[in-house]
């Protein structure tokens, strides 16, 4: 694994400034925060530094501003749940550099915590600009990323900053990094992939990647009917992309050149409609699908299989759910195979690595959130790393 700094190469930080990237971008309703996952990820990092005496800035974006501030935008609105959930009283700071943020450190104590406002307020930032990198930079001693989510950006706060000061990755990041080596990286063979979702064209250089780095592509989701249309089967009026059959007949063959085996199901649950619970819902074979049916999970036997793949692996690495989880009963599939995960997990025997927001909820769903050996709430940067491509944020912390 290529090597990091991380917090634990500091050495005497009292009295010293951290610029500390965190993703504090929470979903907001009626002015409160509706889910504070990323606050609380970033918690342990900043707590780390303000027990060692630093002066904490963070840095962070909130929305999408395009380089303009905005009144509704600004990170004083999370604000108040970050402090609930750091259990401490944060400074607000209405500028990113310059003068005002010179006062700010001024009347931070040591082990106190400011937080800059929107750093996309400043059209430098997306554009990685180095001159603003240099503004911000001008105010810290060090910077820490504990943002994966967002180190796929190579934006001032993510990448620039790292090349003007001693850089280090957060725990948070840490830790991310270390599971995502152990499940791709230098992962403990044989490795399963489960992929789902409902477009192949939005995971086309995922699966590419996935089928020359595992044994077991599992495929799920609407992006399966694809792969089942490729092979002659009728899906009837499933979620299809016909256009993208020679894609995935280049994808198996591709797969098959590379010994790794692709699972499709050979049973499916279908339905006239796509309701909660629909009278005209049945399993039957992927061949006996009808012209006016489509498919919305995988049968009862394919998992019952699927089960037994993840048994004889050591690693499993999963994205996107298997069927249309949101609506009962299409979630049978997606839990059952995720306990079987855990419960290989719990045992010892399997790691497992999941990630991307409608696997966090798929998981969430099963109850088996916490039973995997690392789940990644990132969701862009999490796809691109299935990819195996490189990300600027990610590289820049490279000691």
């Amino acid at each position: 694994m290529t090597s990091f700094k991380t917090l634990d190469d500091l050495g005497d930080v009292a009295g010293k400034v951290a610029l500390v990237r965190v993703d504090l971008n929470l979903p907001m309703q009626d002015g409160s925060a509706t889910d504070v996952t990323r606050a609380e990820a970033a918690k342990p990092t900043v707590m780390e530094l303000c027990e060692k005496g630093a002066k904490v800035l963070l840095v962070a974006h909130f929305g999408r501003p395009n380089g303009q501030r905005h009144s509704t935008m600004s990170t004083s609105f999370v604000q108040g749940d970050v402090e609930e959930v750091f259990g401490s009283e944060i400074m607000f700071v209405p500028e990113v550099s310059g003068p005002v943020v010179e006062q700010a450190i001024g009347i931070l104590r040591n082990g106190d915590i400011g937080l800059l406002d929107n750093v996309r307020f400043w059209p430098g930032e997306e554009a990685n600009d180095p001159a603003f990198a240099d503004a911000i930079a001008a105010h810290g001693d060090f910077y820490v990323n504990d943002a994966f989510s967002v180190s796929h950006r190579a934006h001032a706060s993510t990448e620039g900053l790292a090349h003007r000061l001693p850089a280090y990755a957060g725990r948070a990041m840490e830790a991310e990094l270390k599971a995502l080596d152990a499940a791709l990286g230098n992962p403990e063979p044989p490795v399963a992939a489960v992929v789902g979702g409902a477009k192949v064209s939005t995971k086309l250089d995922v699966l590419q990647h996935l089928v020359g780095q595992v044994r077991h592509l599992i495929i799920g989701g609407g992006m399966a009917n694809t792969f089942l249309a490729a092979r002659g089967v009728d899906v009837g009026k499933s979620l299809c992309e016909h256009d993208l059959t020679d894609t995935a007949n280049a994808i198996m063959d591709k797969a098959d050149h590379a010994g790794c085996t692709v699972h499709l199901p050979y049973d499916v649950v279908v339905a006239k409609e796509f309701a909660p619970d629909p009278p005209s819902r049945r399993v039957c074979n992927v061949h006996e699908v009808a012209e006016d049916e489509m498919i919305l999970d995988i049968g009862p036997q394919a998992v019952e299989a699927l089960a037994d793949v993840l048994k004889t692996c050591r690693t499993l690495v999963w994205n996107g759910p298997l069927g249309a989880f949101e609506t009962s009963p299409f979630d049978e599939a997606t839990v059952a195979l995720a306990r079987t995960a855990a419960a290989l997990t719990q045992d010892g025997s399997l790691t497992s690595v999941a990630g991307g927001g409608d696997t966090v909820a798929a998981l969430a769903h099963a109850g088996v959130k916490d039973d995997f050996t690392f789940v990644s709430t990132a969701g862009g940067a999490f796809l691109e790393w299935m990819e195996g491509r490189e990300l600027p944020g990610v590289a820049a912390l490279r000691s």
